[in-house]
């Protein structure tokens, strides 16, 4: 928790509450549904939450801006997103239903009411977005064509609506295969942990 005060110390009471509640709610979802690697649990607030709220470093949404986290597995990173931008909405979706029922679970426990979930495939998905958000789902090219239809037309923010996805090691390949004008952000430029060196934010506008 520590780690998420120290990038973003003026958190709300409620937000420090709901964050501080993540730890002991997934490591007991954990155990019954593995949506994050055993190994990997103990250092949840780094490499999920803080990991998901790369993207708040990265945009500052206006509110009632709607965004998808294709893929959401556990809620990476649409929970986290959702604490963060309480004024924004969110919907998450997944193949796999029960890693959709642990987000669901997690919600609820602390009390999130900006969230929706579906379980399914984005090619299910009807509604508009202004942003589809992912985090190592698939690659670049595969994720832009499943985000294209999601993406509205309607601009509400600065940053073109479009596709911000987290992602990890070399990612040349993946991005020229796009042959779209695709931003390559380095997380180092955000945080000093050395999990991030190999870590990237990406954004396509849609």
């Amino acid at each position: 928790m520590d780690e998420i005060l120290k990038y973003f110390p003026t958190l709300s009471d409620l937000q420090r509450s709901q964050f501080e509640a993540l730890q002991a709610l997934y490591i007991d979802l954990n155990s019954k549904v593995n949506v994050i690697s055993r190994k990997d649990i103990d250092n949840l607030y780094v490499n999920h939450v803080l990991h998901s709220l790369v993207i708040a470093k990265f945009i500052t949404p206006v509110r009632d801006t709607a965004m998808i986290d294709l893929g959401c597995g556990g809620g990476f990173p649409g929970i986290p997103l959702a604490i963060i931008w309480p004024g924004c909405r969110f919907h998450l979706i997944d193949r796999i239903g029960k890693k959709v029922n642990v987000a669901r679970t997690v919600a609820e426990a602390i009390g999130l009411e900006n969230c929706t979930f579906q379980h399914g495939d984005s090619g299910e998905c009807r509604q508009k977005f202004d942003y589809v958000v992912s985090r190592a789902v698939m690659s670049l090219p595969d994720l832009i064509r499943a985000s294209q239809h999601l993406v509205g037309s309607k601009q509400r923010n600065k940053l073109h609506n479009g596709l911000i996805c987290l992602k990890g090691g070399e990612l040349r390949d993946e991005i020229a295969a796009t042959r779209r004008d695709v931003l390559d952000v380095p997380l180092s430029d955000y945080y000093s942990e050395p999990y991030f060196e190999t870590k990237h934010l990406l954004y396509t506008p849609l």
